[in-house]
C-alpha cells in the first residue's frame, strides 16, 4: 500500500477533508499495534470506540473541531457491534465533503491465530469456554461482511509485529510525504524471506565464508570476510548490475510516489554474504545521494552448519 501523496503536514487532504481510518479485524491479528504505529506516525488514535456514537465524534459538516487524522479501533469485542450497521452507518458518512474515511481490515490464517492464542494462553473473546478455534470460526463469520467491504486488508498470517509496522508505516504516514525511505536489509534463507521486501537479490551464488577456517565466527562487517567474498570471481559484476538496477529504479519509485522501498539481500544464513552486500550496497547508495536504513536481520543469530547447505 502506497501513502497518500496529497497530505498536508495537519494531516489533512490538500482539499481540507479530516482524514479518518477505521481500523478493525479478527482478534488476535494486530489491531492494537497497528493503532500504536499510527499513534506515532501523528494520527489520533481511539481504541474500541462505538461506532454508533462515530457521527457524534465527528460532529456535523462545517463544525470547528479536530481536523487532523483520526484512527478508531473497533472488533467484535465494542458495543452495539453490527457489521451491516456499521457498514450502512460509515456508507452515510462518506458522503460528507469534509471527511476521507477508510477501512482498515487486519486479518490473519486461522491456525495462526489459534497458535498465538495457544502461545499466550489468552481466552478468545468469542470462545465462551469453548476451544480457541471455536471462537475463532465464529468471529470470522460475524466480521466477513466487514472484510468483504473494507478499503485494505493486511494478512499478518506470516508477519512479524515489525513486519506489520512496517506495513502501516508504508501505506498510513499522516504527514506530508517525506522523501522516500530507502531500507536495504540482510537476511537468511534459512530463517525466511521477509515478507514485506519489494525486491530481494539472492547471495547464495558467491563463496560461502562459513566453510572457511576462521571465517565461520566472523559477519559480513568483518574485514576478513568482505575480502573474500569480494575476491569471488562474480561479485564485481553482479554487484555492479544490481547498484545500476536500483539506480535506474529507485527515482522511478520516487517519482511514482512510492514512500517506502525494502531492498533485501539474502544468503543461507543470513550473516556473511547478505551482509556485507547489504552494507556494501549502503556506501554505493550514499554516493548517489540516498540514505539508506540498513538492517541485518540475522546477524545475531548462530552460525549453525546443519542450515548452510553441503560445503563447496
Amino acid at each position: 500500500m502506497a501513502g497518500d501523496s496529497s497530505l498536508t503536514e495537519a494531516g489533512q487532504q490538500a482539499d481540507g477533508r479530516q482524514r479518518i481510518l477505521l481500523v478493525t479485524g479478527v482478534s488476535g491479528a494486530g489491531k492494537t499495534t497497528a493503532l500504536r504505529v499510527l499513534e506515532d506516525l501523528g494520527w489520533e488514535a481511539i481504541d474500541n470506540f462505538p461506532i454508533r456514537l462515530l457521527g457524534r465524534l465527528l460532529g456535523s459538516e462545517g463544525e470547528q473541531g479536530q481536523s487532523g487524522p483520526l484512527a478508531i479501533g473497533f472488533d467484535s469485542r465494542t458495543r452495539g457491534f453490527v457489521p451491516a450497521s456499521i457498514i450502512d452507518r460509515v456508507k452515510k458518512l462518506s458522503q460528507r465533503p469534509d471527511l476521507l474515511i477508510t477501512t482498515l481490515f487486519i486479518d490473519c490464517g486461522s491456525g495462526e491465530l489459534e497458535r498465538r492464542y495457544n502461545e499466550t494462553r489468552r481466552r478468545h473473546p468469542m470462545a465462551s469456554g469453548r476451544p480457541v478455534h471455536v471462537g475463532i470460526h465464529a468471529e470470522r463469520e460475524l466480521l466477513e461482511p466487514l472484510r468483504r467491504w473494507a478499503d485494505a486488508v493486511i494478512d499478518t498470517t506470516d508477519y512479524t509485529s515489525n513486519d506489520l509496522q512496517q506495513a502501516i508505516r508504508e501505506g498510513f504516514a499522516a504527514g506530508a510525504p517525506q522523501d522516500m525511505s530507502v531500507i536495504l536489509s540482510s537476511f537468511g534463507f534459512a530463517r525466511g524471506t521477509p515478507p514485506l521486501a519489494d525486491l530481494v537479490f539472492d547471495m547464495r551464488f558467491l563463496d560461502n565464508p562459513h566453510w572457511i577456517e576462521g571465517l565461520r565466527e566472523q559477519t559480513g562487517l568483518d574485514a576478513p570476510v568482505a575480502e573474500h567474498i569480494q575476491q569471488d570471481p562474480a561479485f564485481d559484476t553482479a554487484f555492479r548490475q544490481i547498484r545500476e538496477l536500483l539506480l535506474t529504479l529507485l527515482p522511478r519509485y520516487r517519482a511514482q510516489g512510492k514512500s517506502y522501498v525494502h531492498i533485501a539481500f539474502g544468503c543461507t544464513g543470513g550473516r556473511h554474504r547478505s551482509v556485507f552486500a547489504a552494507a556494501k550496497m549502503d556506501e554505493a547508495l550514499r554516493k548517489e545521494g540516498f540514505s539508506p536504513t540498513v538492517i541485518h536481520r540475522n546477524l545475531g543469530s548462530r552460525a549453525a552448519d546443519e542450515i548452510e547447505g553441503p560445503k563447496a
